[in-house]
């Protein structure tokens, strides 16, 4: 394999710019490379071998001609199967979706085609996005790159499993509870879960309107940081974005991190902790320490209440477009995706409109009690490092609920408040599986987090660590 390929986003990048790289020979070396790992990490739902090396070969043209393309110009990427383009199929990782051809094209696949990106295929994903593990029923369940035994995390497993493995430089994934940050710690990359209305959800398949957001994962902060730039903003499209202006997250990526003040939880976040995971936490505190960031120690208000209504507001939404497929086709779910909508259809209307209406009372208050008091707060992204398949229950069994909410105890009430929250890999934990904290800020502070997160890579390299895996 070429080394170009374990290069960064941004690195790379410069290098197709300036003509010292072709799009197609990058893109050529990332297709074999992704046809080499499929079998052993089933990360692609489906590859456009053609239409890529077309879309390079048009880029390296423009580029001789001289035209600036843009600030992703020639990169390969891919996504998780649920962001619709015009006359291609978007499966969202489901048997129900498996010939759906979309009747547009997504916003942000548009804004990243329009910077210059190149769409390598769709990549395998929970089914309808449900669930934190990475195991499909329909198209065989995605594996981790560090070890092929263990799951990637989901939803977004594929974009997990393909940045890690320097198939692609970085993949869209979806956020509900934690589908962004999930995968981007069981696989040791960077992932970033943007602030509610912060990015477009047009021709995003839909899991709950209240708590969907999409952003990318990544091998870098500073990589994360140029493509939010790119699909952030306000889109005609669709209402609810946000119209504030977006910032150069780039340029906040190289501003001072000395006399921020980060936020170390005193309760929920740091329970029950994998011993490894509690290590690498310490040793991160330490690291923002040398950086002369002031470290202090927050109360955070109860989280009980908060997991109850998410769960029962998100199964809501869900089983609402779910429903007639649930009447006319439910054989043609897995298990585990079918008794979790399933679930929303017994759900009171008093608990789905309490989750909604305080939703904004428990966001003040957050910001209030924690905001207050810090720029941001470090918390572990996982309590735990990436478990086996074998030893999960991903048929829906007794016990599928509480692994579920052991999984994405620590995202899910970051995604009922909205709040943005950067994942970033911290080191690797006694089996050599990666572990990663998340830096979570107020509404809109994403700057903030890159800041802190890209300060934190330039002093430490566990975001160079590659897998090993054998072709």
């Amino acid at each position: 394999m070429t080394d170009f390929l374990n290069f960064d986003l941004c690195k790379t990048s410069e290098l197709v710019s300036s003509g010292e790289l072709s799009a197609a020979e990058l893109t050529k070396a990332s297709i074999d490379r992704a046809e080499a790992f499929q079998p052993k990490l089933n990360s692609f739902i489906s590859l456009e071998k053609d239409e890529v090396l077309e879309a390079a070969e048009s880029i390296d043209k423009r580029l001789r001609q001289g035209e600036s393309v843009g600030s992703l110009a020639g990169i390969p990427l891919a996504h998780k199967d649920m962001f619709y383009r015009l006359g291609k199929i978007t499966t969202c990782g489901s048997k129900i979706r498996s010939k759906f051809k979309g009747d547009r094209t997504s916003t942000v696949l548009s804004r990243l085609e329009k910077a210059g990106a190149l769409y390598l295929g769709g990549l395998n994903m929970s089914e309808f996005a449900v669930g934190p593990i990475g195991n499909n029923v329909h198209y065989g369940d995605c594996l981790n790159p560090w070890n092929q035994e263990h799951t990637p995390g989901g939803s977004s497993s594929g974009s997990g499993a393909a940045v890690a493995s320097r198939t692609v430089y970085g993949a869209l994934g979806s956020d509900t509870g934690g589908s962004i940050r999930i995968p981007s710690a069981m696989c040791g990359v960077v992932g970033i879960k943007p602030t509610q209305t912060r990015v477009s959800r047009f021709g995003l398949m839909p899991l709950s309107f209240s708590f969907d957001c999409s952003g990318p994962l990544t091998r870098t902060v500073r990589d994360a940081a140029r493509i939010l730039h790119i699909i952030a903003g306000h889109d005609p499209k669709d209402s609810t974005s946000s119209r504030r202006k977006v910032p150069d997250y780039e340029t906040e990526c190289d501003k001072e991190v000395a006399s921020m003040r980060l936020g170390i939880p005193s309760n929920y976040f740091y329970d029950g902790l994998d011993a490894d995971i509690d290590r690498l936490l310490r040793d991160t505190r330490k690291i923002f320490e040398g950086l002369k960031v002031e470290i202090v120690s927050v109360d955070v208000p109860s989280h009980d209440h908060i997991n109850l209504i998410w769960a029962a507001a998100l199964a809501a939404e869900a089983s609402t477009i779910h429903r007639k497929w649930l009447r006319d086709r439910p054989d043609d779910y897995g298990p585990m995706v079918k008794r979790r909508i399933e679930f929303g259809l017994y759900q009171p209307a008093t608990r789905y409109l309490e989750a909604l209406t305080l939703r904004e009372k428990y966001l003040r208050d957050y910001c209030d009690a924690v905001f207050s008091k810090c720029d941001a707060l470090l918390t572990p992204t996982m309590p735990v490092v990436a478990p086996r398949y074998k030893d999960l229950d991903v048929g829906g069994g007794e016990s599928m609920p509480e692994l579920v909410l052991m999984l994405s105890r620590n995202t899910r009430p970051i995604s009922y408040l909205g709040l943005p929250a950067l994942s970033v890999p911290c080191g690797f934990g006694a089996k050599g599986l990666p572990a990663a904290f998340q830096l979570i800020g107020r509404p809109f502070s994403e700057g903030k987090l890159f800041r802190l997160g890209n300060a934190y890579q330039e002093v430490t390299d566990w975001h160079n660590t590659i897998p090993e895996i054998v072709e």
